[in-house]
Formats: C-alpha cells, sequence, structure tokens
C-alpha cells in the first residue's frame, strides 16, 4: 500500500473541512490528519489517472464479502446511489481517495472494518 496519497487541492479542502465538522470517528479523524499531514496536492490536470479521485470510476474488491464493486466517487452534492455514485466523503469513498490501482486499504470505518482493493480507475470524460 503506498504510504502518501495524492489529492486534488480540491478534494483536499473537502475532506480537511469534514473533520473539522467532526463527520468522522475519532479513529479516522486521527487516520485522516496523518493521511492529510503527509499527502501530495496536485492540481486536477496533474493528477495520475491511476489515483482515486472525484469524477473517477472505480472498480474495487471488498475483501470483508468478497464482493466487486464499480462506482463513480463525486462530491457529496452529487450522490445518487442509484446510479452508483457514491460521495467521495462516504465510507468507502474517505478509505479509497488518493490511493492507486493494486492498493489493499483497511479502514476502520462507522458500520464496520472496511478492507478494499482498488482494481481499476479510469478517468470520466
Amino acid at each position: 500500500m503506498s504510504h502518501n496519497i495524492i489529492l486534488t487541492t480540491g478534494t483536499y479542502d473537502l475532506i480537511k473541512d469534514h473533520i473539522r465538522r467532526k463527520k468522522v470517528t475519532p479513529q479516522e479523524e486521527e487516520l485522516l490528519l496523518g493521511q492529510l499531514k503527509n499527502a501530495s496536492q496536485v492540481l486536477r490536470k496533474n493528477l495520475p489517472e491511476d489515483i482515486v479521485s472525484i469524477n473517477r470510476k472505480i472498480t474495487y474488491k471488498d475483501h470483508t464479502n468478497n464482493e466487486e464493486k464499480t462506482i463513480l466517487l463525486v462530491g457529496p452534492e452529487k450522490v445518487k446511489v442509484s446510479k452508483k455514485k457514491i460521495s467521495v466523503l462516504s465510507d468507502e469513498g474517505i478509505a479509497m481517495v488518493g490511493y492507486k490501482v493494486g492498493d489493499l486499504i483497511e479502514w476502520p470505518a462507522k458500520k464496520g472494518n472496511l478492507k478494499l482493493e482498488i482494481l481499476k480507475v479510469e478517468v470520466e470524460a
């Protein structure tokens, strides 16, 4: 698993605000603050194509239930679960954002620990 995540400045600010508003568990807050401190911030046009970010289609394997899912990661205001548009601030979104294809992430989510493997990242046109 890569240690330093890569985020766009906008996503970085969104997560920072999410933490500030206490929308995460204390365990998540500690992990996120550590990640943000070491994160690389880049402009969207400089974001590598294999990095999980907003407006990217992510295929991942959930190792807790052995399911493979494909979702579109979106900002909190564009969520449409029925169309598989999942918020970057959801448990899965916040766990995967900034990581790259091949990474296996273990995350202490509110609804139980997640173990997610990123299989594919596609840039949405």
